[in-house]
């Protein structure tokens, strides 16, 4: 009688002990690990969005803060110098919950101002905004994903300001943003809400790309003539191209550029950081080709 069908009487195999079932042998690197999930997948033995939420909880222990944070340039903040009858109103456009306020410029976040805590200004005479402020939580660059997130849920805090090595400020991440990775996208308030948001400068050159851009509006940012014969839009045009649901980290090249996978899950590719390639670059790229199909 097979294993999987239990004898007369016998306790039934839990969920975990069917799924360590497929372990012939123990996985000794995080690829082989995935390896196997994507074949229990193909098996039925879970679902996609279970599937999705185990590759995010994996991926989430090799991210850094970073790699999720909202860059410095996209920030929403408050500054203090200004009257709340003056800042009120952007308050109100960006709908979100909690502001950085900054003092000087956007090196110097002197706490967090929740808009809820605005309403005091209605009902006091003497409001002053330095009183209402939060502590604001300040973390490096090279904080683990895993680490931040137990920090958040210990604190019951909900943003942290990203800071470089010398103090500056990088960008700011928000547990919801980190949550993300793992069960899939919620409803964000930093999300890309308008078109023109869906390529944004990056450090060094790169762009970030919403997956979901239309490859007319690719090609005419970049003035370029990327193919849309196979797909729509940027990331179903890498996923044609890698022929295979893209992961977080893989990267791709296509005509002058590389392509970066930063978000994905098991249904498809979020976000995509973009670099053009150099010259030099593309030179030896040719050659690498060349030497390919001459063996």
């Amino acid at each position: 009688m097979s294993d999987d069908y239990p004898k007369r009487g016998a306790k039934p195999k839990t969920l975990f002990e069917r799924f360590s079932a497929l372990f012939d042998s123990e996985p000794e690197t995080q690829e082989q690990l995935l390896d196997i999930l994507h074949g229990a997948r193909e098996r039925d033995l879970i679902d996609d969005d279970a599937f999705s939420m185990i590759e995010g909880a994996l991926q989430v222990a090799s991210l850094k803060a970073r790699d999720l944070m909202v860059p410095r340039s996209q920030m929403d903040v408050v500054d203090i110098a200004q009257t709340p009858d003056e800042f009120i109103p952007f308050v109100m456009s960006t709908n979100h919950s909690r502001f950085p306020v900054v003092e000087g410029g956007r090196d110097h976040v002197i706490g967090m101002l929740l808009a809820k805590d605005l309403l005091h200004f209605y009902t006091e005479k003497d409001f002053d905004v330095r009183d209402n402020l939060r502590p604001a939580v300040f973390i490096p660059e090279s904080k683990p994903l895993n680490i931040l997130l137990r920090e958040f849920r210990e604190s019951r805090n909900h943003m942290a300001v990203v800071v470089d090595e010398y103090g500056g400020v990088s960008g700011l991440i928000t547990i919801e943003d980190v949550l993300e990775q793992i069960v899939g996208d919620i409803e964000d308030e930093h999300d890309y809400d308008e078109d023109e948001d869906n390529i944004i400068a990056d450090r060094g050159g790169r762009f970030r790309v919403r997956a979901l851009t239309e490859i007319d509006q690719f090609n005419e940012f970049f003035k370029v003539e990327l193919s849309d014969e196979d797909a729509d839009t940027i990331g179903g045009l890498v996923t044609s191209s890698l022929s295979r649901m893209p992961r977080r980290g893989d990267k791709i090249m296509l005509e002058s550029f590389e392509f970066e996978v930063l978000r994905a899950d098991a249904r498809q590719v979020h976000v995509l950081m973009v670099r053009l390639l150099t010259q030099e670059e593309l030179e030896l790229l040719k050659e690498k080709i060349g030497q390919d199909e001459a063996e």
